[in-house]
């Protein structure tokens, strides 16, 4: 996504269509300007970064599984070692590039927390939270299924579908990790309260104790978002990751009833946002050049032959996201 600095109130904006046409001859002519290749080049060194806090992740919860425990000290290296690698990674521009980076092709239980980690903190930084709640919900988001190191393993594991006995225990993970987390002094209630809840939903339809709106924490209800958004977005042991469309036609059909309404539609709006001048896969290559605010999906695309508004082509979708 290209964005450039407004003239009120420092905000950010889009690019105008004229500024994009000049980005994108630029590049077909090979002659890419410095500022060009800040905003369509990966940032390798932060996805050296993210990957090396998959790792670590991998390790603390291979260690919480044999000791049964959480230790005060584990809490603090997470928040010195990977804490600052997910607050840097959250202020990436361009948020889709790391959130398809993020997808758990394999060892999803520790790519999944540090994928989560990076959504909650980008989504809770959009939402205008303080610094203090902010470095709470990164924490939480990151702990937030350390309850999956007392389910078994073949039960993560498992490709087919699990019997209703194995679905009740994995469920029981919010439990599990509410009790490792309850006890360690030091940490805020909060990162407890996340991993009990991040499962309810706003209809009452969640689990463990089924609570409604204004019941689920707050920080919670940032967690569930990221979550369902990164488990829809990554291939995993018994399905493989949803197309684009399919991910956010599902979430907007969710906005008024499992999430918070004002949460989701700011989370989809900004992700929207980030794809303005992106690559995206329809019969072929083109580009979005448009968002409309109330049917996000629904954007206007520039093509070889002029523009397409998918408000008026029912039968196209954003099947997926290829421009860098």
């Amino acid at each position: 996504m290209k964005y450039r600095k407004g003239k009120l109130n420092n905000e950010i904006s889009p690019l105008t269509i004229p500024e994009i046409d000049f980005i994108m001859e630029e590049m077909n002519k090979g002659k890419e300007s410095e500022s060009v290749k800040q905003h369509v080049q990966p940032n390798v060194r932060i996805h050296e970064k993210i990957n090396g806090a998959s790792e670590q992740i991998k390790n603390v919860f291979e260690g919480i599984r044999k000791k049964e425990n959480i230790q005060l000290e584990t809490v603090e290296g997470i928040k010195a070692e990977i804490v600052p690698i997910i607050e840097e990674a959250a202020k990436n521009p361009d948020i889709y590039y790391l959130f398809e980076e993020m997808q758990a092709k394999n060892e999803y239980t520790y790519k999944h927390n540090i994928g989560v980690g990076i959504i909650s903190t980008y989504l809770g930084t959009k939402l205008g939270l303080s610094k203090e709640s902010l470095s709470d919900l990164t924490l939480a988001a990151i702990l937030h299924d350390v309850g999956k190191t007392r389910i078994p393993e073949r039960l993560l594991e498992k490709p087919g579908k699990l019997t209703a006995t194995e679905y009740d225990e994995i469920k029981r993970h919010t439990i599990y990790g509410y009790e490792l987390l309850k006890s360690i002094p030091g940490i805020p209630p909060s990162i407890a309260l996340t991993a009990l809840q991040h499962h309810e939903r706003e209809d009452g339809q969640g689990y463990p104790h089924k609570l409604k709106g204004s019941n689920i924490y707050y920080l919670s209800k940032i967690v569930a978002i990221a979550d369902i958004f990164h488990a829809m977005s990554s291939d995993r042991v018994y399905h493989q990751a949803m197309p684009f469309y399919k991910v956010i036609e599902q979430m907007n059909r969710d906005v008024f009833g499992k999430f918070n309404p004002k949460m989701l539609l700011v989370f989809i709006n900004q992700l929207m946002g980030t794809l303005v001048g992106k690559e995206v896969m329809l019969t072929n290559q083109q580009t979005i050049i448009m968002i409309n605010p109330y049917e996000p999906l629904k954007v206007l695309m520039k093509t070889n032959s002029g523009s397409l508004d998918l408000r008026l082509e029912k039968e196209l979708q954003i099947e997926r996201i290829i421009g860098k």
